[in-house]
């Protein structure tokens, strides 16, 4: 499975965390999200915590899930 990619973020002055993918907002954060982002994203994989926290990366059963008979015809 390919490592996420793409991912930036940006901290403003009022405190929030403006994630964004590609260049498209993907998640704003405020308050005590965007804090506790900061802490992890500082500790890890950057792209990895960024894909994990917009919800945007992948479980690993794509393929399985495509070729199931009830998702045939809609390829």
């Amino acid at each position: 499975m390919p490592r996420p990619s793409g991912f930036t973020y940006e901290q403003r002055g009022d405190g929030t965390v403006v994630i964004t993918h590609r260049g498209r907002a993907a998640a704003t954060l405020r308050g005590d999200r965007a804090a506790r982002f900061l802490a992890e994203v500082g500790s890890g994989d950057d792209q990895l915590v960024m894909a994990r926290w917009t919800g945007a990366y992948k479980f690993g059963n794509e393929r399985t899930a495509r070729n199931h008979p009830r998702n045939a015809g809609r390829r």
